[in-house]
C-alpha cells in the first residue's frame, strides 16, 4: 500500500506538466499515476466506512464516489465535443466493471478462499436491474437504426425521454434496496470474522471527500491530455472511451472490489462491481444527457452496434455466473478472458 502513497507526488507533477505545456504523453502518464494512489485512498476509506454502514451502503458509496471521477472526465469531454468518447466511456465502464473488476475480484477471492458465497436474492435483483439498465441503452439505438435516423433530432428527443425513465428507476431501486427491502438483501454469513475499523467515521469521510476532490482536479488534466493524444497518436475516441477512460476513472472500484473479495466479503465486492455498472447506466448516462443540454451540446444515447453486442454478451455471462450464489477463481478467469477479447476487438475496430 505504501507505494501507492508515494505516487501522490504525481498529483502536483501532472498539474505542473500541464501548466508548462509538456508533451501530452507525459501529462497523460503522470495524471494516470496520480489517480492511482487517490483511488487507493478512496478504496481504503470506503472499506472503513463499510464497518459503520454495512456492505450494501458501503458498496453504494464506493460506486458513487468512484463514478464521480468518470462523471467529471466525461462532463469535460462533453464541453469539448468529444461525444464518441463520452458514449464509449459509458459502454466501457459497464464492461470494465462486469468483466475486468469482477473478474479480478473473483480470481483473487477464489485463490484465497477456494469457493465463496453471496446473497443469491440480491445478486438476482442486481442482474434484473442490470438487464433493464442495459435495455434502456440498447433499445433507443436499435429503434433509431431501424428508422435509419441514428443521429437525428428525434434521436436526441428519444434519448432525453429514456434518460428520464432510467433516472426514475435508479431512484426507485435505491429506495427498494436501502429502505423497504434492506433486510432480505443482507449479506450471507461470512466465514471470516470482521476486523475492527482502523479509522474513525469522521476520518474515513474526510479522506474519502478529500481524495475525490483531488481526483477531480487531476481528471481535468487527464482530459486535456487525452484530446491531444487522440489527435497525435491517431487513437480512436471509441477505443479511448471504452478501454482507457474507464480503467483510470474506475480505479477506485478496481481496488476496492478486489480488496473486499480477498477478505471474503463477496456481497460487498459484487455490490461495487455490478452496482457500479447499474449506476453508470441509470445515473451517470442520464446525468450526461441532461448536462449536454445545459452546455448547449445535446448528446444522444445511440451507441454503435458492436458496443451493443458487447454489452449483451457481458450481462449474459455475469448473470449466468451469479445464478448459484457461489463463485470461484475459474469464473474470474473466464470474465478476464472475455474482457481481453473485447478490448482487442475494440482496438482493431476501424473508425468510421
Amino acid at each position: 500500500m505504501n507505494i501507492f502513497y508515494w505516487l501522490l507526488a504525481f498529483v502536483p507533477v501532472s498539474i505542473a506538466l500541464e501548466y508548462w505545456h509538456f508533451s501530452a504523453g507525459w501529462v497523460l502518464l503522470t495524471a494516470c499515476l496520480a489517480i492511482l494512489p487517490l483511488s487507493a485512498l478512496m478504496g481504503k476509506a470506503t472499506e472503513e466506512l463499510a464497518h459503520f454502514t454495512g456492505p450494501r451502503i458501503g458498496g453504494f458509496l464506493n460506486g458513487t464516489f468512484g463514478n464521480a471521477v468518470e462523471l467529471i472526465i466525461t462532463l469535460i469531454a462533453i464541453k469539448k465535443g468529444l461525444f464518441e468518447m463520452v458514449k464509449a466511456s459509458i459502454t466501457g465502464s459497464i464492461l470494465g466493471n462486469l468483466l475486468l473488476v469482477l473478474g479480478f475480484a473473483l480470481l483473487y477471492g477464489g485463490i484465497k478462499h477456494r469457493e465463496q458465497s453471496f446473497n443469491q436474492q440480491a445478486a438476482g435483483m442486481n442482474s434484473t436491474m442490470l438487464a433493464l439498465a442495459v435495455a434502456g441503452l440498447v433499445i433507443p439505438a436499435v429503434f433509431m437504426y431501424s428508422a435509419h435516423q441514428p443521429h437525428s433530432d428525434r434521436a436526441v428527443q428519444l434519448s432525453i425521454g429514456v434518460a428520464v425513465a432510467l433516472f426514475l428507476v435508479y431512484l426507485a431501486a435505491l429506495f427498494f434496496s436501502l429502505v423497504t427491502h434492506r433486510e432480505i438483501l443482507a449479506p450471507v454469513c461470512e466465514v471470516e470474522e470482521e476486523n475492527e475499523p482502523c479509522w474513525s467515521l469522521r476520518k474515513s469521510i474526510t479522506i474519502l471527500a478529500g481524495a475525490t476532490v483531488l481526483v477531480a482536479v487531476t481528471s481535468e488534466v487527464l482530459v486535456s491530455a487525452l484530446e491531444e493524444v487522440i489527435a497525435t497518436w491517431h487513437w480512436s475516441e471509441l477505443f479511448v472511451g471504452v478501454i482507457l477512460v474507464p480503467i483510470v476513472g474506475n480505479a477506485a472500484e478496481h481496488f476496492s472490489a478486489v480488496l473486499m473479495a480477498g477478505k471474503n466479503r463477496m456481497d460487498a465486492a459484487l455490490e461495487i462491481a455490478v452496482g457500479s455498472s447499474i449506476q453508470i447506466a441509470l445515473f451517470v448516462a442520464p446525468v450526461l444527457v441532461f448536462a449536454s443540454l445545459i452546455f448547449g451540446r445535446p448528446m444522444d444515447l445511440i451507441f454503435q452496434p458492436f458496443e451493443l453486442a458487447a454489452l449483451a454478451v457481458s450481462i449474459t455471462i455475469v448473470n449466468l455466473i451469479s445464478l448459484d450464489g457461489k463463485s470461484n477463481w475459474l469464473e474470474g478467469v473466464q470474465l478476464l478472458v472475455t474482457y481481453i477479447v473485447m478490448a482487442l476487438a475494440f482496438y482493431f475496430l476501424p473508425t468510421a
